[in-house]
């Protein structure tokens, strides 16, 4: 998704483009893969990223003009505790940026979310103007917004850059006067040295649930996608009839994009299923339709990289956009097509020399 729009951009902003992806648009290697992804301006207190969320979900509608299908404007549910840093600061945030939202009580969240057990959640936060991304289609889309343009596009893998050069696997030299390796997984194969202990790559494993036939309780309109911060996990209705989509959003272990197997461990399972029966009592036996395995690839704390390599001046490298990073790929684009044409200022948290060897996130 960062490749894809910061191909688009900088096609827009008049610069001559090849986009390089070794396995295709949306493949299910990539972390931009598979069916769905939330895009919501909740992040607590860091509203750098509830601006940018805002920024890219207009940029996201304007790319997809007729296509509404590629967004479903679901709503988004956060399920707060009595005492709840992260869910007041973003409160807090909502009222500063003017982001449209709803406080519900206890009673009030129980009345209209039935479906849900809320245990020890005892208000709840909606945005009612967010939704989800339909990931796979929307990586092509951009892809192939951005071809329309003028980019040209290859399907091919890159090497690891050595003496200062750029290779396919295949060895054409690929020579251009800026390169930008928005590689995902794969950037700390790429550049070991440099990133191999700064960027986490991590297995995630995404389950869903078939719902009882005719029964509309879990469809968009009825149930939103929520999201209970404290127990680390999301969940998103039953969209396209693949069922309800949830995942905990806990760090797995370390993962290879290229070889890794992707299939759903039976602990993996057993941990959704055991958090199913508790929030969503009704589907503690439901059947399992669909399950997949992709991976994150966070910076130590979860803020994105988009820094220069250091040693290259016209090399840039931007990802640890994983867990959270699908829905801001328009404004990723948009800041770096900026940056590439000295149009913006840098932003420190995003720098290379923020980013620490020992993985403590703090950004969800």
């Amino acid at each position: 998704m960062f490749g894809a729009w910061t191909a688009y951009k900088l096609r827009q902003d008049g610069a001559s483009v090849l986009l390089v992806d070794a396995y295709g648009p949306g493949n299910s290697r990539s972390s931009s893969g598979g069916e769905s992804r939330m895009i919501r301006m909740g992040y607590g207190p860091d509203e750098i990223y509830s601006r940018m969320a805002q920024r890219s979900l207009v940029l996201w509608q304007e790319l997809f003009g007729e296509r509404h299908n590629l967004f479903v404007k679901t709503g988004i549910l956060w399920l707060a505790h009595d005492r709840d840093p992260y869910c007041e600061a973003t409160l807090a945030t909502f009222q500063r940026l003017g982001i449209n939202h709803e406080r519900l009580d206890e009673d009030e969240s129980a009345r209209r979310f039935p479906q849900l057990s809320l245990r020890e959640a005892t208000w709840g936060l909606i945005e009612p103007d967010s939704g989800v991304l339909l990931a796979r289609r929307a990586v092509q889309a951009v892809a192939a917004q951005a071809r329309a343009i003028g980019v040209d596009y290859r399907e091919e893998a890159v090497a690891a850059p050595a003496r200062g050069l750029i290779r396919t696997t295949s060895g054409e030299e690929i020579v251009a006067n800026r390169y930008v390796f928005a590689c995902g997984p794969w950037l700390p194969k790429l550049f070991p040295e440099l990133l191999g202990e700064r960027i986490h790559v991590t297995r995630q494993e995404v389950i869903f649930f078939g719902v009882p036939p005719g029964d509309d309780r879990y469809s968009v309109g009825v149930m939103p996608c929520w999201i209970d911060f404290n127990d680390l996990v999301y969940a998103l209705p039953n969209i396209e009839g693949r069922g309800l989509k949830l995942a905990i959003d806990a760090h797995g272990p370390e993962f290879d994009p290229d070889s890794g197997q992707r299939v759903v461990s039976e602990s993996g399972l057993a941990a959704v299923r055991e958090y199913m029966a508790q929030r969503v009592p009704l589907l503690a036996d439901a059947p399992v339709t669909e399950m997949r395995v992709c991976q994150y690839e966070n910076t130590s704390n979860g803020d994105f990289l988009i820094d220069r390599h250091p040693e290259f001046e016209n090399v840039w490298l931007m990802g640890g956009g994983s867990g959270h990073g699908f829905k801001h790929g328009p404004t990723v684009g948009e800041y770096v097509s900026r940056i590439i044409y000295g149009n913006v200022t840098p932003e420190p948290r995003f720098s290379l020399a923020t980013k620490e060897r020992v993985q403590e996130r703090t950004v969800f």
